[in-house]
């Protein structure tokens, strides 16, 4: 079965390498140019894998590319673009492709962060059918997880989605192969797409209840980074924990500097937090940050 994997980052690099590793016949590899698609880029010059990087999904040579190499199956592994129904026509199989939730919830670029900021206590990954929709097409294959009280966008995907991503990927290959893969419509009546997770929706409002700002903190970690004003400035906010304890002060009042982390005061707790990024610079112990621009406690933050 001739495969063209599309894909980026760590993920992207992860899934070729298994592919590869197993043996499947690799037609073609397309990545971005630069950073992003530098790891699958790299593995797959070192095993003589045909590479494409075209800075678009839409341009014309990878549909002129897509015709030469003629792939059964297409697999998306960390794929931002929306890619054109013209492509999805070739492979006689179809195209199929990793999602971080558990679909139809969380459709669009920032599943992982919703289902933190809106206080779940489980998501998972589906591999779907790819169809001219978003994230709209039948599920092939769903897998749940637990999302830990501390748990972060970062610790979410890194610890349990990316891993079990991999091995989801593979699992549909098999049954592809076999002949037994599913195509399961989705419930449209239940789906939820919520927007990109920016500054549009990151900044903080202390008046909201504890748990509320907690979770948007540790959802917008490591990206976008949850923010509030200092002195004004823009700072963002990582490595938090909510502390169930009511301290003197009104909410956004940095109440006290430990020696790694600050402190500050919540409606109905307190958010302890390990490290800072002003805008302009790079992350810092938040307690440093604080000895370096004269903080003190009682200032609060807007």
């Amino acid at each position: 079965m001739k495969i063209i994997l599309i894909g980026q980052g760590p993920f992207g690099r992860k899934v070729l390498e298994s592919l590869f590793q197993r043996g499947e016949d690799i037609a073609g590899v397309f990545s971005p140019p630069g950073k992003r698609g530098e790891e699958m880029s790299r593995f797959s010059k070192q095993k003589g894998i045909k590479l494409f990087q075209p800075r678009h999904v839409k341009a014309p040579e990878v549909h002129e590319a897509f015709q030469e190499l003629k792939p059964e199956l297409v697999i998306l592994a960390f794929v931002t673009d929306i890619v054109p129904e013209r492509l999805l026509e070739i492979p006689v199989i179809g195209t199929i492709c990793y999602h971080p939730s558990l679909l139809p919830r969380h459709r669009g670029a920032s599943s992982i962060n919703w289902a933190i900021i809106q206080a779940e206590k489980k998501t998972g990954l589906t591999i779907l059918w790819v169809d001219k929709g978003v994230d709209t097409g039948p599920i092939l294959i769903q897998k749940e997880v637990e999302i830990g009280p501390d748990d972060t966008a970062g610790s979410l995907y890194f610890e349990k989605l990316f891993p079990m991503g991999v091995e989801a990927l593979l699992e549909a290959v098999d049954l592809i192969k076999s002949g037994k893969a599913p195509r399961i419509p989705q419930d449209d009546s239940v789906a939820t797409y919520e927007p990109p997770c920016d500054d549009r929706v990151a900044r903080i409002d202390w008046e909201k209840p504890a748990p509320e700002v907690y979770n948007l903190v540790r959802g917008c970690d490591p990206q976008p980074g949850a923010y509030c004003m200092v002195k004004g400035q823009k700072l963002r906010l990582f490595k938090t924990r909510l502390i169930d304890v009511q301290q003197q002060g009104v909410p956004g009042e940095m109440t006290r500097i430990g020696e790694t982390h600050l402190e500050i005061c919540l409606n109905g707790g307190c958010l302890k937090v390990g490290s800072v990024r002003p805008d302009g610079g790079e992350k810092i112990g938040a307690a440093e940050f604080a000895r370096n621009r004269y903080l003190e406690p009682g200032m609060l933050f807007e």
